[in-house]
């Protein structure tokens, strides 16, 4: 699959980063000019303006000043640079809380809070979204044709919300609106419990720690309500660009999992997925975790935008400043989290920030330009490598991922699994546990779609889905038809315990995958952190920890055993035929060791392409597949070289060129750059031998 260019004009990939020239009014005449000079410098070819700069644009109500606007925008198309352009509800001017103060949020305790920070406003307000949808207006007319735009940067990192009377009002209509009577509430909700039962909506408030905060349904509804206000405003906040300037895309920049907004319902409404990446590199073995963790965010934002080309908005050249400890990237951390990116999807990597600020929270957080001004400074010299790397690979701009393999993040089984009074009340871990299963994949040597369950799933050959809590409607009856096709699934303890009203499933669990699983699940151990249990399969013992699933095979069968306790020997690791397909069980929480090991066997089960080299630990992988070569990316995640060994015979795109076969030695952070010919592939990807 190819995708045309991102922006119109820009045929190969896109390097910038945030630009605050604003800043810097009062010394343009040399900051700026020297700013260009930097960007030519290092290859940029984007920057993202506007992001922080309503006080700016709109000094006071209905006052508009875009004259320095004008000079940047002038000045970026001279210089041959993309601008990103934002709108600026990210960050609303003092003027604005003083003369509106319904914009401002009020919290779940009911207090409404003072002006400050940046997302502290209202998704309901309507006077909010009209001064929104006004200065956009003003922008999409002033701007849209002008040389410079090649994107909208819609606000900056939604999230949180707001529990003002208008959005208690706004909920109680949502409500309405998904249960038709009150009646129909109390039975979703199971309000007979404690004598909770509502006799009008009017009743209902939003969660709140003094009123009502254990009702799993309210709790489970206010999050998507909450979600459902910040997507419809993204919608509003984009009818005006969308009306003028309808072929300019509008991305906003996400934040991997945070857990306010469900972000494959918001990537339904964008027009494609960007996010902000700023994984902890430390310079030692333990990157190698970080390495795949960030994959797996990269490859969750893919999923988020349809699996089509993403942006990585901002990123990090250097430390930054808000995590507890700023380390500084090693020497090569920078080309190698520039180039996961690329390898994972992105058509881009940009920056936060530019020109570091002189003042505020931010004046020590990495950026582009150092408060030295100088172009010899290590970082300045390793991102211009990374610019360089970029032009070197253009080539793959616009490539997509072929996986065949499917994990499954679902943002309400989360919220669901987040509020469930068992296990571990304080954190369940089940995003710990999913990076897990993704981490078992890749170590499979497969390439992977991070979806959820309302994806499609006739693309895939196999699919997991760990800690499947909470089943989503009809998704139970899709997947169980999905292994009677033919396909693998591979479920996990704590699955199919609840409806998406969290009502249990009678009749045992997992639920409607009790059939599909062949399992029965009858109780679930909740282990102390020092306590530990072992599964045992093929004679080897692999650490089980956390949760132990009592369970019990209907026909499926048992391929390995718990080693200790009351359940010493009872079925911990089963497989069940299904129709045409199979469908694995693992009932207990374990490590990267079993799940590797146990996606490898349904791989080859499967006949599941596979990447085409033999790789150590610590090495990862991935592929982009273009309309007429296929691209393969190894990246060394440890401060060691690390030897591999390519099956098969390749043109080597980065570093070197030409043809590279056979055994190969990865630098520390190295990253190398494959292509092939796309004859005679399945799905674009050669079966490993």
């Amino acid at each position: 699959m190819q995708y045309p260019p991102i922006i119109s004009g820009v045929p190969g990939l896109l390097h910038g980063g945030d630009y605050n020239p604003e800043q810097w009014l009062d010394q343009k005449d040399t900051i700026w000019k020297e700013d260009m000079a930097y960007a030519k410098a290092a290859h940029i070819n984007t920057l993202s303006i506007g992001i922080f700069s309503w006080s700016m644009l709109e000094p006071s109500d209905g006052v508009y000043d875009f004259s320095w606007m004008d000079e940047v925008m002038d000045m970026l198309a001279a210089n041959g640079i993309k601008a990103v352009l934002a709108t600026p509800s990210g960050a609303r001017p003092p003027w604005l809380a003083e003369k509106y103060p319904e914009v401002l949020r009020v919290n779940s305790r009911r207090e409404h809070q003072l002006y400050g920070g940046r997302h502290n406003h209202c998704f309901t307000s309507p006077v909010y979204r009209d001064k929104v949808q006004e200065i956009n207006r003003r922008l999409a007319q002033r701007y849209g044709h002008h040389p410079a735009l090649g994107l909208w940067h819609i606000s900056n990192e939604y999230g949180g919300d707001c529990h003002c009377p208008l959005c208690q009002q706004a909920f109680r209509e949502f409500l309405k609106a998904r249960y038709g009577s009150i009646d129909a509430l109390n039975a979703a909700w199971w309000n007979t419990f404690w004598s909770h039962r509502y006799t009008s909506f009017d009743q209902i408030e939003s969660p709140s720690p003094i009123g009502e905060d254990v009702s799993l349904g309210l709790s489970l509804n206010w999050r998507r309500f909450a979600s459902a206000q910040t997507i419809d405003f993204y919608t509003q906040e984009t009818l005006p660009l969308k009306e003028l300037t309808p072929d300019i895309p509008c991305v906003t920049n996400l934040m991997s999992t945070h857990p306010s907004t469900d972000y494959f319902a918001l990537g339904k409404v964008m027009d494609l997925a960007s996010w902000d990446n700023y994984p902890r590199w430390n310079g030692t073995e333990g990157d190698v975790e970080t390495g795949v963790d960030s994959a797996f965010r990269h490859d969750l934002m893919r999923g988020v935008g349809g699996q089509k080309p993403f942006l990585m908005m901002e990123s990090s050249p250097s430390s930054v400043n808000w995590q507890p400890v700023n380390k500084l990237r090693r020497p090569g951390q920078l080309l190698l989290q520039s180039l996961q990116a690329i390898a994972c999807g992105s058509d881009s990597v940009q920056y936060f920030q530019f020109r570091k600020s002189r003042g505020q929270t931010e004046q020590f957080h990495g950026a582009v330009i150092d408060h030295a001004r100088r172009q010899d400074t290590r970082v300045f010299q390793e991102l211009t490598q990374v610019g360089k790397a970029l032009s070197q690979l253009s080539m793959v701009a616009g490539s997509a991922a072929e996986s065949r393999a499917a994990l499954i993040f679902d943002w309400e089984n989360r919220w669901a699994l987040e509020d469930a009074w068992l296990a571990k009340r304080a954190d369940k871990g089940y995003e710990k546990t999913v990076v897990q299963h993704y981490a078992g994949l890749k170590a499979a040597g497969l390439d992977v779609d991070v979806i959820d369950q309302t994806a499609d799933l006739t693309p895939y050959k196999l699919v997991a889905l760990p800690m499947g809590y909470l089943l989503r409607k009809g998704f139970g009856k899709r997947l169980t038809d999905f292994v009677r096709n033919g396909g693998t699934a591979v479920l996990t303890y704590m699955t199919g315990y609840v409806d998406e009203e969290c009502l249990c499933y009678l009749n045992g669990f997992p639920g409607e995958l009790r059939e599909v699983s062949g399992i029965w699940a009858e109780e679930l151990d909740t282990l102390y952190p020092e306590d530990r249990n072992a599964i045992v399969w093929q004679n080897q013992k692999y650490e089980a920890f956390d949760q132990c699933e009592v369970i019990h095979c209907e026909t499926a069968k048992s391929m390995g055993v718990y080693d200790s306790d009351f359940y010493a020997g009872t079925p911990a690791l089963t497989e069940n035929d299904f129709g045409a397909g199979h469908c694995y069980y693992i009932a207990a929480r374990t490590g990267t060791e079993l799940l590797t090991a146990l996606y490898r066997h349904a791989a080859e089960q499967a006949d599941l392409p596979r990447f085409p080299a033999d790789v150590p630990y610590g090495v990862g992988t991935s592929t982009r597949v273009g309309q007429d070569e296929t691209y393969r990316f190894l990246m060394n995640y440890t401060p060691n070289d690390a030897h591999v060994t390519l099956l098969g015979e390749y043109r080597q795109l980065y570093p070197g060129q030409g043809s590279i076969s056979g055994a190969q030695v990865l630098p520390p952070w190295g990253v190398l750059v494959l292509a092939e010919k796309n004859e005679g592939t399945v799905g674009g990807s050669p079966l490993r031998p």
